[in-house]
């Protein structure tokens, strides 16, 4: 199943820039690990935006809501992180 998935970030009023960036770097790994694995169809960072854009072919809704909490940045900081999902049919 194909799922479109839109990641708007945030950051609380105690984390710092060079904080979030920490965190973001790990999800960039993980992100690129699971695009190497096939689960992410491709990705996007949008330019200037604190945004990222990802396509994922997962078997069920419950994989990918496992996947998303798991996600180093929802562990991290989870209630500033927005994710909008769109099912695509196949």
């Amino acid at each position: 199943m194909l799922y479109l998935l839109d990641f708007q970030v945030e950051y609380g009023p105690t984390m710092t820039q060079k904080d979030l960036f920490s965190v973001w770097s790990k999800e960039a790994a993980t992100a690129l690990n699971a695009k190497k694995a096939g689960v992410v169809v491709d990705l996007w960072k949008c330019v200037g935006e604190r945004r990222v854009i990802a396509i994922v072919n997962v078997d069920s809704p419950d994989t990918l809501d496992q996947i998303l909490f798991t996600l180093p940045i929802m562990k991290a900081m989870g209630q500033y992180v927005n994710v909008k999902l769109t099912f695509a049919p196949a």
